[in-house]
């Protein structure tokens, strides 16, 4: 990861009409698809210091569709980063090492948006957050003015307490990137599949063909998932678990639905399962049927598992 100068200053009254003026701009990047464009982040919210960077959140229609507009984007600017970590998400940077817009579009009903506004609009109505968060940026700030990973870590737990009071009640799928997350992957693999042994694949944490979704309700992790992607558009599901605390509430289809989607928009056709007998009934309800799992790898399963799949 780049390093990257890290720098926290008071509240300037422009970046509002620099929001504005830069929003009409993305809106005819992205043409007849955009319904509608929000200022959030810090920079959104008065009187609060922030990192000078405008953060910009259009909402459309279509998500897929936004990547058709990419090339608009490029001539505003901005370089496209694909989705950055964060499932059905398009994010755009702009001013390279010296970047002044971060563009987040979300398709309409995404629960992202709503998590945003919420957080900016508690900030705006919440004087004394909105200083504890200014205080709690600038010291980090000058703790780890070149490691933008720390300053992500230092900052997660206030911005989890936020959205655990302001009224958030939504999902987010991300790949794990703090400290937290990555917490909570080790503990759900752990806990769940391991048990007393040693975790023998914490490899494919830095591997670009293994994806480590975790899985948030409101401001609680809540869930995981372990996909691999293989060439031939074909994936494989290597585990998926829901935290004891919030099964049988329907969380484990939805998780595995958003899974399906998110692999379908990478182009992949194909999702595969080795399941044990216990969970054979749950996949078989999802419409996973009998298809031999074909390891590119080679690797050989256990006798007793069942081997299965489905079109995405």
């Amino acid at each position: 990861m780049m390093k990257k100068n890290i720098e926290v200053v008071p509240y300037n009254p422009e970046w509002p009409k620099i929001f504005a003026s830069e929003a009409e701009l993305i809106k005819q990047a992205l043409g007849d698809n955009c319904i509608t464009v929000h200022h959030i982040g810090s920079t959104s919210v008065p009187r609060l210091s922030a990192k000078p960077i405008i953060d910009i959140l259009p909402v459309v229609k279509d998500i897929q569709k936004v990547d058709e507009a990419t090339k608009a984007m490029e001539s505003l600017g901005y370089e496209a980063k694909g989705e950055y970590g964060i499932a059905f998400r398009r994010y755009f940077q702009k001013g390279k090492h010296n970047r002044t817009h971060n563009v987040h579009i979300y398709q309409k009903g995404d629960p992202e948006i709503s998590r945003y506004l919420k957080f900016r609009d508690w900030m705006r109505s919440h004087p004394n957050d909105a200083e504890n968060y200014a205080k709690l940026k600038e010291s980090l700030a000058l703790q780890f003015p070149e490691d933008i990973l720390q300053y992500c870590n230092g900052k997660d737990a206030f911005v989890a307490s936020i959205d655990a009071k302001d009224g958030f009640d939504g999902w987010r799928i991300v790949k794990a990137l703090t400290d937290r997350e990555w917490s909570a992957v080790r503990n759900l693999r752990q806990q769940y599949f391991f048990k007393s042994k040693e975790d023998p694949y914490t490899w494919t944490f830095e591997h670009k063909d293994h994806i480590h979704f975790v899985f948030y309700k409101n401001a609680d992790i809540i869930g995981y998932v372990h996909l691999q992607l293989w060439q031939e558009h074909r994936s494989a599901l290597r585990m998926i678990v829901i935290d004891e605390r919030y099964r049988n509430l329907g969380f484990g289809s939805q998780f595995l639905n958003l899974c399906e989607r998110w692999l379908n928009h990478q182009g992949f056709k194909t999702l595969f399962v080795q399941c044990s007998q216990k969970t054979y009934k749950f996949y078989s309800d999802h419409g996973y049927t009998h298809m031999p799992f074909n390891d590119p790898n080679g690797c050989k399963a256990d006798l007793q598992t069942i081997e299965i799949g489905k079109p995405l």
